[in-house]
């Protein structure tokens, strides 16, 4: 089954093809204390142990692999982990990136990134756009720009998530998906739409940093400008064009949760499934657990998309519950 857009399902599959034995096939956790909680059956697909340390890998692999021979650097944008995911790809096909983050990204997203053997470009998000600057800098360099979400290798790649999720557990009656930019919720939505069409695919994103739910129910593409939410991974301008299509198109729906249900949700998921997912990689969960979405007697699937935390940040998040 194909869609109508530059993703189709069968690029998702040879993605998977191009990651298998290199990113990680990322386990499904259960939970009796949150299916208590919840009156549901969740299944927890945990891409906090991916490679990098978040889903991003994916299809940071997935778009170099893809790339000429003869290209030896690239330039990407980001606030954390699709730098990291680029510089860690990077490292596996002998391609040296350039990254553009901003000053504000967690310290531990920056370290991480430097250790993979990045040049990190900083810049302040009130001065200018990344966009803009990956631009003009890719023009001068000659360098080819890898986008974290917006490019149909990228979502084929994150799409990879939701195909191992449902090859496991193909009877879910909702995926609950983190947005950004929406990489990961647009893949997922192909899948669900061509394997499990009765599967409806939520996107979750901060209620402080809800472009995607205003652009989803208007159906015109909204910006949030530097939303002030601790889910850094969510702090996009805006969907991407792609995604944004594809999402309107395959997606059940975009529900927001507030700074405080992250917060609970990260807490839960350290103390009582004893994985560490950061408050991005939380969102789906802070969903279920505030009851932004109705899950009673359900088949639940949800995607941790990553556990790159600051920890004395967390800390510091906790202390205020």
């Amino acid at each position: 089954m194909t869609s109508l857009f530059s993703v189709e399902f069968e690029d998702i599959c040879l993605a998977a093809s191009r990651l298998q034995d290199v990113a990680n096939q990322t386990p499904v956790l259960t939970s009796n204390t949150l299916n208590e909680h919840t009156g549901a059956r969740l299944y927890v697909k945990c891409e906090n142990f991916q490679k990098s340390g978040s889903f991003k890998f994916r299809g940071a692999y997935n778009t170099l692999r893809q790339l000429p021979d003869s290209t030896s650097e690239v330039l990407t944008f980001s606030s954390g982990n699709h730098a990291q995911a680029v510089a860690l790809a990077g490292n596996y096909l002998g391609i040296r990136p350039t990254i553009i983050m901003p000053r504000d990204a967690p310290s531990v997203k920056r370290a991480a990134t430097s250790d993979y053997g990045a040049e990190i470009i900083l810049y302040d998000r009130n001065e200018t756009s990344r966009e803009a600057l990956a631009l003009n800098l890719a023009k001068e360099k000659d360098l080819p720009i890898i986008p974290p979400y917006d490019h149909p290798h990228i979502i084929a790649g994150q799409g990879t998530v939701a195909l191992e999720l449902l090859n496991m557990h193909p009877n879910l009656d909702m995926l609950l998906v983190p947005c950004g930019g929406g990489g990961l919720l647009s893949g997922s939505a192909l899948v669900a739409h061509a394997m499990q069409s009765q599967t409806r695919v939520i996107g979750v994103e901060p209620e402080m940093a809800n472009d995607a739910t205003l652009s989803f129910k208007s159906g015109i593409l909204h910006t949030v400008k530097n939303p002030d939410t601790i889910a850094d991974g969510a702090r996009t301008l805006s969907l991407g064009e792609l995604p944004f299509q594809i999402i309107r198109s395959f997606a059940d729906n975009i529900v927001t949760v507030t700074e405080t249900a992250i917060i609970h949700a990260v807490k839960f998921l350290w103390e009582r499934m004893k994985i560490v997912v950061e408050p991005t990689g939380a969102l789906g969960v802070a969903a279920v657990l505030s009851e932004a979405v109705s899950v009673e007697g359900m088949n639940i699937g949800v995607i941790l998309s990553g556990g790159n935390v600051d920890l004395p940040q967390m800390a510091s998040y906790f202390r205020k519950l």
